[in-house]
């Protein structure tokens, strides 16, 4: 007979566990997709309605979905980028919530010109993502993430800047 004192994982079966860690993981490698692939401002659909991304360094904090979309919308659009990602571990808290930390290096370079390839360079980013879910109606969205950002640089522009004129 089941303990009716179990809680948060530990009532749980392995089954549902195994789906919470799996979605969760395909957030967070969904997420950096957008960003390099597809639309960036499609990233805050991936987000909760109150879904915070932050990077305590520099204090930047942006809070809600449409903010989201404004933030990574705003990426100049001659940005060249792939991020590599590893290491994603999964915690489910409760039926309703997990974490994750994941690993990642960015390679990133501005003034882009598409059709072209860009010379191999060093990783402009590398840290790792402190990432919090919440189930949302059946579906596990991003809660709140957090950059932890060790290693990192200014994004190169390729040819210098243009001038203004």
């Amino acid at each position: 007979m089941p303990d009716s004192t179990a809680s948060g994982t530990d009532a749980l079966d392995p089954l549902t566990r195994l789906l919470a860690e799996r979605a969760c993981e395909r957030l967070v490698l969904d997420l950096v997709r957008r960003l390099d692939l597809g639309e960036p401002s499609t990233v805050a659909e991936l987000f909760t309605e109150d879904g915070v991304w932050e990077w305590p360094y520099d204090g930047r904090r942006v809070a809600g979905r449409e903010a989201l979309r404004a933030y990574f919308g705003g990426r100049p659009a001659d940005r060249l980028s792939r991020r590599l990602c590893t290491n994603v571990l999964v915690t489910v808290d409760s039926p309703d919530s997990a974490s994750a930390t994941t690993y990642f290096a960015t390679y990133r370079v501005d003034g882009y010109t598409e059709g072209t390839m860009v010379p191999t360079r060093l990783p402009s980013n590398v840290g790792h993502y402190e990432d919090r879910f919440r189930r949302v109606d059946g579906k596990w969205l991003l809660a709140h993430r957090v950059l932890v950002l060790p290693f990192g640089g200014e994004t190169e522009h390729l040819g210098g800047r243009p001038e203004k004129g």
